[in-house]
């Protein structure tokens, strides 16, 4: 068996945020005599002083603030353990299972999450990425809500959320850039085209096209030189801002947009304070 309890811990941290035993024994709803006893034999048990006087006020020793700052976590964890309890004896959700096109910005997609966390903090969101237009019909099936560049998926029904805007770059000592401006599809074709894993294909006939599995890989190409391609305008702007990715100067089609669409679970229905929460989020984020 232990020595300490928890609860003793937790009285001296209350004790030194207090600032006395009187003012803790007041927030426990105890008698100041039990607060002293509990921490009389925590230190009689620990061989060791944890609290000294200071004045009016109960400090703690060096010894003390060592050890008190490595319970902290664990009365931390316990008391998260605790509510998480009342939570699933309440009935309240406490898992959503979100999938998300990977073209969604980025920080768009974590400032939504942190929101989210505030509001619910004992409710777990499992996030899936997936890239756009692949076949995600396995894994949907256990998504509860969905941000996918299809309207419709095998689950539910969804609705307009936004557009994706795809610019056309390339590294900035990139030879196309020595071609006279505006380049046609005849200038471009002799380059590479620089595509994510199932995306709409922008190549053209005869145009030598070249599929990366993910679009942090397939930025990478490109500043790499192996070709040009249309790449999320959210997820390079840093890099157009400093000059390492420059806008092609085309004849057309310079910029191209995606629509994602907001899909909820039919299965949901009606939805809980949870998910519309979540859904409220997306639909309200800039």
């Amino acid at each position: 068996m232990h020595k300490t309890t928890l609860e003793q811990w937790s009285l001296l941290e209350k004790v030194v945020e207090a600032g006395s035993f009187a003012k803790a024994a007041e927030l426990t709803h105890r008698s100041q005599s039990s607060v002293s006893y509990n921490l009389a034999l925590l230190q009689e048990r620990l061989g060791v002083a944890l609290l000294a006087a200071e004045g009016r006020r109960a400090v703690l020793t060096p010894a003390g603030e060592l050890l008190l700052s490595q319970v902290k976590p664990l009365l931390k964890a316990f008391s998260y353990v605790e509510t998480r309890a009342a939570t699933l004896r309440s009935g309240v959700r406490t898992r959503i299972d979100l999938m998300v096109d990977s073209i969604f910005p980025r920080r768009r997609l974590f400032s939504i999450l942190r929101q989210f966390q505030q509001r619910y903090p004992q409710t777990q969101v499992r996030l899936t990425e997936v890239l756009e237009n692949a076949s995600v019909d396995a894994t949907s099936s256990e998504a509860d809500v969905m941000v996918l560049t299809r309207r419709q998926d095998i689950t539910g029904l969804g609705e307009w959320l936004m557009n994706v805007d795809f610019i056309a770059v390339a590294h900035r000592d990139h030879p196309l850039f020595a071609l006279d401006a505006p380049l046609n599809d005849d200038m471009l074709r002799p380059w590479p085209l620089i595509q994510i894993a199932d995306s709409h294909s922008s190549a053209h006939p005869g145009t030598e096209a070249w599929t990366f599995s993910t679009i942090d890989a397939a930025i990478e190409a490109v500043i790499s030189q192996v070709g040009y391609g249309w790449l999320p305008e959210e997820r390079i702007q840093r890099l157009l801002e400093q000059g390492v990715l420059k806008p092609l100067p085309l004849s057309h089609g310079v910029r191209r947009a995606t629509p994602l669409h907001l899909i909820v679970k039919r299965a949901l229905t009606p939805l809980d304070e949870q998910v519309e929460t979540l859904l409220h989020l997306f639909s309200q984020a800039e």
